[in-house]
C-alpha cells in the first residue's frame, strides 16, 4: 500500500502494482498505480464533466479479465468526504456517489473503478437533463458509417441551431453530445432525440436504424437515444474503458472527425491527457433552450417530406 496526495487529501492506494490491463497482442500493460496516476493528471479536465452528477460505477477488482460489478450505491465504508445524492426509487432510495474532486477520483481508481457512467442531469434538478447524448453504435468494426452519421447529426443540429460536440466512446462508436439549458424533462429530451434520429433514418433507411433489437438492425448503424431517459447514464468524458490497452472516452473537435487515424479507441491512458490539453470543446457554444429547436425540427421535417 502507498499513499498519494490528491487535491489536498491523502488517499491510500492498495496494491498499486496489481495488473488491471494484462496487455499482449500489441496492447499495453497497466497497473492500478498507472490508473491512479492517470486520474490525478486528467482530473482538471474530467471533473467539470462529473461535478454534481450521480454516478454508476463500473468496477473490475481483478482487472479487465475478471468479473465486472456495476455499483450504484455508496457503501458504508466509503469515506465520508465523498459526495453523494439520495435518489428515490420504487420501494426506497439509492444513494449515488458524486465525484466533485480529485481525491474522490483517485479513491474510485483504488477501488478498481475503471469507468464512470454519469447521469445527464445534476443534483438539485435530477428530472431536468442538461445534456442530450446520441450514441452512434456500428454493427461492424468499420468506422466510416460512424463518421457519416456524426457528420449528418452535426449538420442537422446546426440546422435547428443547437450546439453539439463529439466524443469517442473508447468502445465501438462515437457520442454526439448536446448541451441543454435544463428546462425540459427527460421525456421531452428523449422524444426530441428520437425525432432527430428518425429524420436520419427516413432519409437513409439502408444505412441507419433506431431498432432496439439487434436482430432487426442487420448491418445498419444503430442510432441509440435511450440514454436520454431518467436515471439512464452515459460514459463520462475521459473515462477509461475495460478493454485491452486501456482505451479512453475522449472529447474531440469536429475537425478531428476527418482524421484518418481517428477511431473509437484512438486514445488510451498514455495519451488522453495530451488530447485533453488541446481543450477540444472550448469552442462549444453555451447551452440552448430545446423549445425553439423542436419547432425548427418540425418545420424542417415537414419540408423534407
Amino acid at each position: 500500500m502507498r499513499t498519494v496526495r490528491a487535491g489536498g487529501r491523502t488517499v491510500q492506494v492498495h496494491r498499486p502494482d496489481k495488473v488491471l490491463f494484462p496487455g499482449g497482442g500489441g496492447a499495453g500493460q497497466y497497473t492500478k498505480g498507472d490508473l491512479v496516476a492517470y486520474c490525478r493528471e486528467i482530473a482538471p479536465y474530467m471533473l467539470p464533466h462529473l461535478r454534481g452528477r450521480p454516478l454508476m460505477l463500473e468496477r473490475h477488482p481483478d482487472g479487465v479479465e475478471g468479473p465486472r460489478f456495476m455499483q450504484k450505491n455508496v457503501r458504508d465504508h466509503d469515506p465520508a468526504w465523498i459526495g453523494r445524492v439520495e435518489v428515490p426509487k420504487e420501494g426506497g432510495t439509492v444513494t449515488h456517489p458524486v465525484c466533485d474532486d480529485t481525491a474522490t477520483l483517485v479513491y474510485l481508481a483504488d477501488q478498481a473503478c475503471l469507468t464512470l457512467h454519469r447521469w445527464l442531469s445534476r443534483t438539485g434538478r435530477l428530472d431536468r437533463p442538461d445534456r442530450m447524448v446520441l450514441d452512434l453504435d456500428p454493427a461492424t468494426e468499420d468506422f466510416e458509417p460512424v463518421r457519416e452519421a456524426a457528420r449528418l447529426f452535426g449538420e442537422l443540429l446546426d440546422e435547428v441551431r443547437l450546439p453539439s460536440a463529439l466524443m469517442t466512446t473508447g468502445s465501438r462508436g462515437l457520442h454526439v453530445v448536446v448541451p441543454l439549458d435544463g428546462r425540459q424533462g427527460f421525456d421531452d429530451v428523449r422524444a426530441f432525440a428520437r425525432d432527430l434520429a428518425d429524420t436520419l433514418v427516413e432519409e437513409h433507411p439502408d444505412r441507419f436504424t433506431t431498432a432496439a433489437r439487434k436482430k432487426d438492425r442487420g448491418d445498419r448503424l444503430y442510432l441509440d437515444v435511450q440514454r436520454n431517459g431518467y436515471a439512464q447514464t452515459a460514459v463520462a468524458p475521459y473515462s477509461v474503458r475495460a478493454a485491452p490497452g486501456a482505451p479512453v472516452a475522449v472529447p474531440l473537435s469536429w475537425d478531428q472527425l476527418d482524421d484518418p487515424a481517428l477511431g473509437p479507441r484512438r486514445w488510451t491512458i498514455e495519451d488522453a491527457v495530451d488530447q485533453a490539453r488541446t481543450r477540444p470543446w472550448s469552442g462549444l457554444a453555451r447551452a440552448r433552450a430545446l423549445g425553439p429547436a423542436l419547432r425548427r425540427l418540425d418545420a424542417l421535417r415537414g419540408r423534407r417530406r
